[in-house]
Parts: structure tokens; C-alpha cells; sequence
């Protein structure tokens, strides 16, 4: 004896209007969806020991593979303890680590929801971590050669601090581009190399363009990279006098700082949805 079942009847299909409303209803929000912007902020605040603690994990890991392990982290620097090239490639660096902030840690976006700039970010504190290393073994270099400590010296912290947020603002727009690019990644280093020629890092703008036209040293003298090292040798180096640097130097300090270290945190964060996708 057979029997039949009556299928229940079907579902009607909510409108899109209706799902909205029950989401809200039970406290349901999109994953992955951009705050505003003072919310932002708050986040990644809140994850600074994360930014914190993933710098150092990448700065260890860097190491860890070496025979002498971190013990590099002192040797290298002394090996290359100048100020053009600590200054140069702290900035280097950390673009190029942006470029890949975001396509080389895709699984990590995918997996878990966090402020996304806390990557270009860590990976900038990455680098300044190295280059205190650096900066230690540069001072012992001037210790050793009988340079004595001087109160100029303490500008260091200062033009780092700048620079610190210029070279995160940068991290953070070639971080966006590279999420969407990744082939930016092989061209950055040519286009850093052309901006390094262009910075005075392996020549004096001050004494080979005395004779050019004014336009063209003021326009190199204020290029960001310029400013941090002209400051930076300044601090560290007696006989380098404050009129051998552009006029306003730490106006255009501070001032890349702010254009680059807010212009870039929203310019990465107004494409916070897009990370990850595809």
C-alpha cells in the first residue's frame, strides 16, 4: 500500500528590501564593509599591537634563516652604516614592501577581518625597526671616529618620526595600487631608482646646481627624500650647517608628512571593500 506525501508548500522568495530589514532585525552587518573613516581609525587603533607584534615577526623571520640568525640585524648595518643610504632605503624599503602589502598577504585578508592598513602600516614599522639597528651601529661609527656626542643629535628622533609617516602614507597608496596591479611590483624599484638619482643621494644638489636655473633646485631641494636627508645629515654631521639646507626645511618636513601620511590612509581607506576580492 502506497502512500503519498504532500510536498510542503514552497517558500516565497523575500525581496531584497525584506532581507535588508532581517539583517538589521537580528544585528547582521555585510563582512567586509568599510566603516567611515573616524571608525577606522578607531579600529586600527585598537589593533596596534598587532601592527606592533606582526613588524617584528617579519623583521625576525627576515633574519631567521641566516647562520648567524639576528645577529645580522647589527652586522649588516655596520657594513653599510652611512646616512644617504639609511635615510634612502628606509623609504625604499617600506614602498616596496607596500607594493606587496596586500597581494602577498591574501590568505591573512581573506581569513580575517581587520583594518586592512594595519599591512602597509606594519610592514613600514618593519623598517623602522631595521633602521634603529642601522642607527646604532652609526653612531658607534662616529664614536669611533672621535666625533663627539652633540646635541643635534636628538633631531633624529624628530626627522625618523617624520619620515616614519610619509614613508606609511606611501606604503599605504602603492599598497592599494599593488592590490589591484600586481605588476607594479617589477616596475617600483626602476621608478625608486630614478627618484633616488633625483634626491642628491650620491650628489650635492646644493653645489651642483648653483650655477642651473633657481626652479630646478628648488623643485629637487624639496622633493620629500631630499628634505629627510638633508635633515638627517644636519643632525649627525658637524659640519653640516643649517644654510646649506633649503630654506623652510622643516615646514616641508612636516608638511610631506601630513600630505602623504593622511592623503594615503584615505586613499587606502576608501577602497577597504575591495581587498581580497577577486
Amino acid at each position: 500500500m502506497s502512500q503519498v506525501l504532500d510536498a510542503p508548500p514552497p517558500t516565497p522568495a523575500l525581496a531584497d528590501e525584506d532581507l535588508a530589514a532581517l539583517a538589521v532585525r537580528h544585528g547582521l552587518s555585510v563582512s567586509g564593509a568599510r566603516p567611515c573613516l573616524p571608525q577606522y581609525a578607531r579600529q586600527l587603533r585598537a589593533r596596534r599591537h598587532f601592527i606592533s607584534a606582526f613588524a617584528t615577526a617579519k623583521a625576525t623571520a627576515q633574519y631567521s634563516e641566516a647562520e648567524l640568525g639576528q645577529i645580522c640585524q647589527v652586522a649588516n648595518p655596520l657594513l653599510n652604516a652611512a646616512v644617504y643610504y639609511l635615510v634612502w632605503t628606509f623609504t625604499q624599503r617600506s614602498i616596496m614592501a607596500g607594493t606587496r602589502a596586500i597581494s602577498g598577504n591574501v590568505g591573512l585578508v581573506r581569513a580575517l577581518h581587520f583594518p586592512r592598513a594595519a599591512l602597509p602600516i606594519s610592514l613600514a614599522l618593519q623598517q623602522f625597526q631595521q633602521l634603529l639597528f642601522s642607527m646604532v651601529a652609526l653612531v658607534a661609527h662616529l664614536l669611533c671616529f672621535g666625533i663627539p656626542v652633540a646635541m643635534s643629535w636628538l633631531l633624529v628622533f624628530p626627522v625618523l618620526t617624520l619620515q616614519f609617516i610619509f614613508n606609511a602614507g606611501a606604503s599605504m597608496i602603492v599598497a592599494r595600487i599593488g592590490a589591484k596591479t600586481p605588476d607594479i611590483a617589477p616596475l617600483t624599484p626602476f621608478l625608486l631608482r630614478t627618484w633616488m638619482y633625483a634626491s642628491g643621494v650620491m650628489w650635492s644638489i646644493d653645489k651642483t646646481l648653483k650655477h642651473k636655473p633657481y626652479l630646478l633646485k628648488i623643485i629637487l631641494e624639496s622633493n620629500p627624500a631630499a628634505v629627510y636627508i638633508d635633515l638627517m645629515r644636519y643632525a649627525l654631521i658637524d659640519s653640516f650647517k643649517a644654510r646649506q639646507f633649503p630654506h623652510h626645511a622643516w615646514a616641508y618636513a612636516v608638511g610631506w608628512a601630513l600630505l602623504f601620511g593622511l592623503g594615503g590612509f584615505i586613499c587606502f581607506w576608501k577602497a577597504e571593500e575591495e581587498y581580497g576580492c577577486g
